[in-house]
């Protein structure tokens, strides 16, 4: 089965430094097969036996923890999960170009209703927040992104609850996923 993890905070700020190289390697000497990296923030997409995701989350997150040397969370989330969640975006989702489009995905135990219900209603002329599964999408004007009530959650702790790309991003993930 075809698995995407999702790192969160590494390579950011030059602070939890992990070469895509070092990374690749590390999931592949833990007995993955077809793994791929894509991008610096930390993407990987890998073949496993079928499994239990919080079992095999929890894996990751050791390995990870031993060849790297200190902690990293990550979201995991199966290629049908993805596709799916993909599938049932809104259709204002990664559209304006005027826009900042993010898929935030929802790190285990957390979910996606608890973190939305956390951060609170958005702020309609501003933002627009749509869940599906493990995933929350968000889009907001670059014009007015300071003002969103989604903005705000950085260094809060619902936000070390998420791992957050962008649209493009989100995208290509899959793609890449689908494709080897």
């Amino acid at each position: 089965m075809k698995y995407i993890a999702l790192l969160r905070g590494i390579n950011v700020g030059g602070k939890n430094k992990v070469p895509m190289a070092q990374l690749k390697q590390c999931f592949t000497k833990a007995g993955f097969q077809n793994v791929v990296t894509y991008i610096n923030s930390g993407n990987v997409i890998f073949d496993a036996q079928a499994q239990d995701q919080i079992m095999l989350a929890e894996k990751c997150r050791v390995i990870l923890e031993e060849e790297f040397k200190f902690p990293i969370d990550l979201a995991l989330i199966d290629e049908e999960s993805m596709r799916e969640a993909l599938e049932h975006a809104p259709a204002w989702w990664g559209e304006d170009p005027e826009a900042k489009h993010n898929a935030l995905f929802v790190i285990h135990p957390a979910a996606a209703a608890d973190i939305v219900a956390e951060v609170g209603a958005t702020k309609p002329e501003y933002e627009q927040v749509f869940a599906y599964g493990p995933v929350i999408f968000w889009s907001a004007q670059l014009k007015t992104f300071s003002r969103t009530r989604w903005s705000k959650i950085v260094g809060t702790k619902t936000y070390k609850s998420v791992t957050i790309r962008n649209a493009n991003t989100t995208k290509k993930v899959l793609e890449l996923a689908l494709s080897h």
